[in-house]
């Protein structure tokens, strides 16, 4: 693929109207002809980074799958999907990840794809099956190939590269280095692109806070944290809070959803439909507060973060760096606020630059003012974005600046709506045909 066409692709349809200095380099590898490691922090534009190379070296479709993309995790294979499918409008690409109905997806096999974005063990599924052809391939992406190659993952990955057998090209990416990589990757002489030392640039957009809590239950500690944050201010910011357990998100979920705040639920013990729910709510603003373990530390596409709050101090170095780097993205802000008991001392890799002192007397309302509603129909019915907006505005009178983000998955969709308009929406709905059928649609009360 052409490199006009491909920056042409990314300003209209990503919006990005100049690439930063490593996706310019990574472009620029393309040509090269040898293997790349790419190293460099979350929030850095690292999936644009790997894609650009790869659809600059994209042959026009041949029939057969000329790349394969895999990642850890099905949020992060979403994302990839997204991302390629926006840049490189001119290729058919598919994502495979468990969770996900395999019958779906082998119908979206029944026309071969140039690009295949998926988890490791779904890929090896698929092809064990007979449902794809992998011998053809000759670009493999591994996205953060540290948890990729975890134990779990790298029998999968000896099996499919003996599967593979025609790669010529490898793209390794990560925000932290590895100390080995295993021998059946193979590579040759690669290149490092090296941007992990850009961690400082964004921690100097980031204030760290020490937060003291009164007992080591924290969670009246919590609320009146968020309380403070967003003391007189017209909307709930976004915050993160980050636990270590799922036992834990449950109870902290819990207990602010009893006093009314507008949070939501998100770790790996969730089926696959409910997390991609809880995404979509968060990241609506319908519930601007998410509660999770470290799966959300790392490979989401999540905007505008503002908070970061440790409930728990993470276990390791690395995952408080990837739970840090959900905030302060791009040229943005954050706040990152550590929890921490009377009895508790902070770890040696947790540094702050200040204490936040708790004000029991600030108050904020931390209800939610969106609404998320959910419609029966989805991308397999052949809905879009587009039609559901002007089903809204025309066809239920609801003025656009009241509607918010649109997701549309599969075979559902979710539109946040200002909560103060939704009744009057539900009523005039009621019966009404979106794109020639009678959706069911409700709120979504969870």
């Amino acid at each position: 693929m052409k490199e006009k066409e491909i920056l042409e692709g990314v300003k209209t349809r990503l919006g990005i109207e100049e690439l930063n200095e490593m996706q310019k380099e990574m472009m620029g590898k393309a040509s090269e002809g040898r293997d790349i490691i790419l190293l460099s922090p979350t929030g850095s534009g690292k999936t644009l980074a790997f894609t650009l190379p790869v659809l600059k070296m994209m042959k026009p479709s041949t029939g057969r799958i000329q790349c394969v993309v895999i990642a850890p995790s099905r949020e992060l294979v979403i994302q990839i999907a997204g991302v390629m499918r926006e840049a490189g409008k001119l290729f058919r690409i598919v994502a495979l990840y468990g969770g996900h109905s395999v019958e779906d997806e082998v119908n979206s096999l029944k026309v071969t794809p140039d690009i295949v974005v998926a988890t490791p063990g779904r890929l090896l599924d698929h092809s064990v099956r007979h449902n794809l052809e992998l011998l053809p391939v000759r670009m493999l992406v591994l996205d953060e190939f540290d948890k990729t190659l975890e134990l779990g993952f790298e029998e999968e990955m000896g099996k499919l590269m003996k599967r593979m057998k025609n790669v010529s090209r490898i793209i390794l990416t990560s925000a932290t280095k590895a100390d080995v990589l295993p021998e059946f990757l193979k590579l040759d002489n690669p290149i490092t692109v090296d941007y992990s030392s850009n961690t400082g640039e964004v921690r100097g957009r980031m204030n760290i806070q020490k937060v003291l809590t009164n007992n080591n239950d924290k969670l009246e500690g919590l609320l009146t944290l968020l309380h403070n944050i967003n003391s007189g201010k017209d909307a709930l910011e976004k915050a993160m809070i980050f636990v270590n357990h799922r036992e834990s998100a449950e109870r902290v979920y819990e207990f602010l959803r009893k006093n009314k705040v507008a949070a939501v639920l998100y770790h790996g013990a969730l089926e696959q439909k409910d997390r991609e729910t809880a995404l979509a709510l968060f990241n609506s603003g319908s519930r601007p507060i998410l509660v999770a373990t470290d799966l959300a530390a790392r490979g989401l596409d999540i905007e505008k973060v503002r908070s970061v709050i440790h409930y728990h101090q993470p276990l390791t170095e690395e995952s408080f760096v990837h739970r840090n780097g959900r905030t302060a993205r791009v040229d943005e802000e954050g706040d990152v606020y550590l929890l921490v008991g009377p009895d508790e001392e902070l770890k040696e890799f947790v540094n702050a630059d200040g204490d936040f002192v708790l004000d029991n007397g600030k108050k904020a309302d931390l209800s939610q003012k969106f609404m998320t509603l959910y419609i029966s129909g989805g991308k397999r019915e052949k809905l879009s974005r587009g039609d559901i907006l002007g089903f809204l505005v025309k066809e239920c009178d609801v003025p656009p600046t009241d509607i918010g983000k649109i997701n549309v998955f599969d075979h559902y969709s979710l539109v946040a709506v200002k909560e103060d308009k939704v009744a009057k929406l539900l009523n005039v709905a009621e019966g009404k045909k979106l794109k020639g059928e009678k959706r069911r649609i409700r709120t979504l009360t969870k």
